[in-house]
């Protein structure tokens, strides 16, 4: 078979050539109540024209009245709305983990239609090599380019890509030609980890060390399809940082000076973990202007403020699993491929949440919140206790393992009907034992080494907003004359009375 030069540029390997097809017809070959590993983090590198045509595959054997046309979809973290969107519409998803953020996904999981299995990230490639979450039947998988050997060039995320391609019975690729090629080397994918007890420490000492080799493998006896798309990744604007987040930031920056003034801290800090969203992307655009030089990043996903902190020098590497940037970033990104290769590697999210790397490393977590309580516990997933918003991601990997573990928030939510900081939380993500600091634009808790009492009154006077922090010193002053045990005085009756009275007036 003889293919024009831009798709033979691409798809280097002759025996393969037979394996090219649509999307639909590659998405007929996915079994029904199959399990389906595809690629995709935060919006990149997911596949994108495969999970569209099954979406329409799927809604049209539902209108035929098969209501048990559905599989079930493993991926990285949160994608796309071509794939979570897509199938969450179309009822085409039993169940999805261990990540999302599309609102049509979540509403169907909080209203009982999908299961939801909410994993730490790290967790994710292991417990599915174990077989706990059973067989994998297809991996679909975007990559940018196949190599004459069969190898695959990842594209711009990494994920468990190489977990799927190792596990599944079949295999669909999608080579995205809107990718950069020049993206090639890019990447460090490790050897398959073995199972306990055969693990052998992991050697990586700095951000920019190497354990694997640039490539996915494959075998290419179980590739069924290709699909050749010419699709960019879900690029998201983030907000300019407003009055709040630069405050957060401000905060931060002063504290971490604080820390290399003690000597807890090197000149150019340790290597920084940063969430996803615009709080964290403020954050960054905060550091940028800040007294830091030559920083390291060890993170999960590179957004536009460590992008940026690169191209100022700012930043001297960053070592993540995804790069989700904003149109004009992308573009950017794409014009400087070359300087960004010098500076950027993608790993497995096996490898860039792992715990034993977080910790020998000793990473800064940052990491957003839904709420923490005046003890310091934090939910990070659950709105008013029982209804999912993304999932825990990878902020547990972070925190529990982290040198320094932050989360932070603006004080108020949904216009000041909510605060964010509350007597206990009404969901637990992360408990008080792995949370040491807390930030909101009113300041900043360090919360080290303190009894549970001292957090509380060190919480609620720097980080809880003025409108809400009388009465929640009130609750703290009553639960501790209660006359019962003294050393996390809660009032029980009243302890998730804030959040009863939002969901019956709408105001805590």
């Amino acid at each position: 078979m003889h293919l024009p030069s831009r798709l033979a540029a691409r798809l280097r390997n002759p025996g393969l050539f037979n394996k090219l097809m649509s999307a639909t017809e590659a998405a007929a070959l996915i079994p029904l109540g199959g399990n389906v590993g595809m690629s995709g983090f935060t919006g990149a590198g997911h596949p994108k024209a495969v999970p569209p045509a099954l979406a329409a595959r799927l809604t049209a054997l539902h209108a035929a009245g098969q209501r048990d046309a559905r599989i079930n979809v493993w991926t990285g973290a949160s994608t796309a709305p071509e794939l979570d969107g897509a199938l969450a519409k179309a009822l085409g998803m039993g169940m999805r983990l261990p990540y999302q953020s599309d609102p049509t996904c979540r509403q169907r999981i909080n209203a009982g239609q999908m299961h939801y299995t909410d994993l730490h990230l790290s967790h994710v490639a292991p417990a599915a090599r174990s077989g706990v979450l059973g067989p994998l039947d297809v991996a679909v998988i975007e990559v940018v380019g196949i190599l004459p050997d069969g190898s695959l060039i990842p594209s711009t995320s990494v994920g468990n890509n190489q977990t799927w391609l190792d596990m599944a019975q079949q295999i669909i690729l999608e080579v995205n030609l809107q990718q950069n090629p020049a993206m090639q080397g890019m990447h460090d994918i490790e050897p398959p980890m073995p199972a306990a007890p055969n693990r052998q420490p992991l050697a990586l000492r700095h951000p920019h060390e190497r354990m694997g080799q640039p490539f996915l493998r494959c075998d290419p006896a179980k590739v069924v399809a290709i699909v050749m798309t010419d699709h960019p990744d879900r690029h998201t604007s983030f907000a300019v940082p407003d009055e709040i987040t630069s405050r957060i930031a401000g905060h931060l920056i002063e504290f971490f000076q604080h820390e290399v003034a003690v000597g807890r801290m090197p000149a150019q800090l340790l290597p920084l973990q940063s969430g996803v969203g615009n709080i964290a992307n403020a954050v960054m655009a905060g550091l940028n202007q800040g007294p830091f030089e030559q920083m390291t990043a060890y993170t999960e996903v590179l957004q536009d403020g460590m992008l940026a902190m690169l191209r100022s020098g700012k930043l001297a590497f960053a070592s993540a699993t995804a790069i989700s940037l904003s149109p004009q970033a992308a573009a950017e990104f794409n014009a400087n491929i070359d300087f960004y290769r010098e500076r950027i590697l993608l790993r497995s999210q096996e490898m860039s949440n792992h715990p034993e790397l977080v910790r020998r490393l000793g990473v800064v977590a940052m990491n957003a919140m839904i709420e923490a309580d005046i003890y310091g516990n934090v939910n990070s997933s659950h709105i008013m206790g029982s209804g999912i918003m993304n999932g825990i991601g990878g902020s547990g990997d972070f925190a529990r393992n982290a040198c320094l573990s932050i989360f932070m928030t603006p004080s108020l939510a949904k216009g000041g009907k909510i605060s964010c900081i509350v007597p206990m939380v009404s969901h637990h993500d992360h408990t008080e034992h792995d949370v040491q600091v807390i930030v909101t634009e009113h300041g900043l808790a360090d919360l080290r080494g303190l009894a549970p009492t001292q957090r509380a009154r060190l919480i609620v006077q720097r980080c809880a907003h003025p409108r809400f922090r009388d009465a929640l010193l009130d609750y703290l002053s009553r639960a501790s004359d209660s006359g019962s045990s003294l050393h996390t005085p809660h009032l029980l009756d009243e302890a998730l009375s804030w959040h009863s009275r939002y969901l019956r007036t709408g105001q805590m």
